[in-house]
């Protein structure tokens, strides 16, 4: 088996844009921690079980400005950038 080559994991992740958005992701979640706690090193206990969903998709070009909220992972995943039925 064969060792993972980390430092091209990352290369390739920062070419394919990939990098941006988890840092986006990252912000996402430290400002709703920071909200709720004061500070970034206690998570939200609203977060538990939580996914921190974009309004706008990040791979759709959005981005934390576009605003963030808590959901289910279910509904977050299932939706696909998809809006809500009205």
């Amino acid at each position: 088996m064969r060792k993972r080559n980390y430092k091209q994991e990352y290369k390739t992740q920062k070419a394919r844009g990939e990098h941006e958005d988890r840092m986006e992701r990252q912000r996402a979640r430290r400002k709703i921690d920071k909200e709720d706690t004061g500070t970034v090193t206690k998570k939200s206990p609203r977060r538990k079980g939580k996914d921190v969903s974009h309004k706008k998709m990040l791979s759709k070009g959005g981005s934390n400005k576009d605003g963030v909220f808590l959901e289910s992972p279910s509904k977050n995943r299932a939706r696909n950038g998809h809006k809500p039925k009205k």
